[in-house]
């Protein structure tokens, strides 16, 4: 029973984390029919941000506990300052272009930002472990369990619910469905297409910064720490179904929990059954296990 207890929590945890790595690439995805390779970039900037300014923070002995708020601060300041002008000057023009161009333009913008934070911040790693410490740890069994996983699946269940609620009960979420559905109809029926794509890119960019913002205090924050995230994001996205939050949130689940019942049986496997859980679903459902409907025109 304890056995059981480790692999739930430890498989909650991963699964919150990938479910925050991923959830902003398939919600750009969804609306604006981008594979966004350059979602790891904005996941290791938020991480860089979120340390440098809690750097800051504790070095002039600031209120511990509002540090927490400061990564939500760092996350939404780097995603909605940097994603709609990256949306604006290297995006729009393209979008009467095939989808393949728009593919290598984010590709080319990922290796651009991998140097851009070298350039900022250097090649030295940066390690910010304090709101990670600060929360302490509770006992499970014979285990002690960091606390601050509780908040990361915490915080992915919020941002899970504040996603569903925004796309299923407000004016707003209900014009970036029909943006979603079809673009043309949206247009004429006088919803600025333009528009919605900016804050939808933003708010992508922002959910990625987000989750590099609260993983920085786990992690020694290095260059190249976005690599895994895309690869690992794509993987959740690709199981899930393109564009389909629900998807992300049950890709990520099944993904943790057998991530997890490997580490403690074996640890050997450990990424190899995530990418093999992606070929199993995709070798049955081709597009995923919730893929959005999508209209054929004639």
């Amino acid at each position: 029973m304890e056995d059981l207890m480790f692999i739930l929590m430890d498989g909650i945890n991963f699964a919150a984390w990938l479910f925050l790595a991923a959830v902003g690439l398939t919600l750009i995805y969804g609306v604006m029919k981008i594979l966004n390779v350059a979602h790891g970039s904005f996941y290791a900037m938020g991480a860089y941000v979120a340390a440098t300014v809690l750097g800051y923070w504790f070095d002039n002995s600031m209120p511990p506990y509002l540090s927490y708020l400061v990564l939500l601060v760092a996350a939404f300041v780097a995603g909605f300052v940097v994603g709609p002008i990256i949306e604006r000057v290297m995006l729009k023009p393209q979008y009467d272009r095939d989808e393949h161009l728009i593919l290598l333009i984010t590709y080319g913008l990922f290796l651009i930002l991998e140097d851009v934070l070298k350039l900022i911040w250097g090649v030295d790693p940066y390690f910010v472990s304090q709101p990670y410490e600060l929360v302490g740890s509770f006992t499970l069994g014979d285990m002690v369990y960091p606390s601050y996983y509780l908040l990361m699946a915490g915080l992915a269940l919020a941002v899970g619910l504040g996603l569903m609620f925004l796309l299923n009960r407000t004016h707003f979420g209900r014009m970036l469905v029909s943006v979603i559905h079809d673009r043309e109809i949206s247009s004429a029926m006088g919803i600025n297409v333009g528009r919605m794509f900016a804050i939808t890119f933003g708010l992508g960019v922002t959910l990625a910064a987000l989750a590099g913002a609260f993983t920085a205090p786990t992690v020694s924050v290095t260059p190249g720490m976005g690599v895994e995230v895309i690869v690992l994001s794509f993987a959740v996205v690709v199981t899930g179904g393109l564009g389909s939050l629900p998807g992300v949130a049950l890709a990520a689940v099944l993904m943790g929990i057998v991530r997890a019942i490997c580490v403690f049986y074996a640890p050997e496997l450990e990424l190899f059954v995530i990418y093999s859980i992606m070929a199993l679903v995709l070798t049955f459902r081709p597009r995923g296990l919730f893929s959005v409907a999508e209209a054929r025109k004639i």
